[in-house]
């Protein structure tokens, strides 16, 4: 059996119970409260650091319609006033990954990215 609790901007302890032992599980969840204003995140939650292995959630709020993209994992999410978007990885890669905003399709057929919501390090 495994018994896990998930703080907001913080690490929740994950213990298996073998018998009258608590054993401690390697993946640590972490959840993380972001919310976006006139296209930016707060100055304070601009930087994440997270052990690789880290299950990561990050719960997004915004007050205008937008697509996130988390370079290097390769995730986006769309996110709408009104709504928490949750977009969750396995911090499998180490380095530094930013999430920035997508905006709409160039001519070209790519896409154009504004300035970094988040940098999230993933540490060893």
């Amino acid at each position: 059996m495994i018994s896990r609790r998930t703080f907001a901007a913080g690490a929740a302890l994950a213990l298996a119970w073998t018998g009258d032992a608590a054993i401690d599980v390697s993946a640590t969840e972490l959840t993380f409260v972001l919310r976006i204003e006139k296209g930016r995140v707060p100055t304070d939650k601009r930087r994440i650091r997270v052990k690789q292995g880290d299950v990561v959630k990050l719960q997004w709020g915004t007050d205008r319609r937008m697509s996130v993209h988390l370079h290097g994992y390769d995730i986006e999410k769309e996110v709408v006033p009104g709504a928490a978007t949750d977009m969750i990885f396995t911090a499998r890669a180490t380095g530094r990954f930013t999430v920035e905003p997508h905006f709409a399709k160039m001519p070209s057929g790519g896409h154009a990215h504004g300035d970094a919501l988040v940098t999230i390090e993933v540490y060893p």
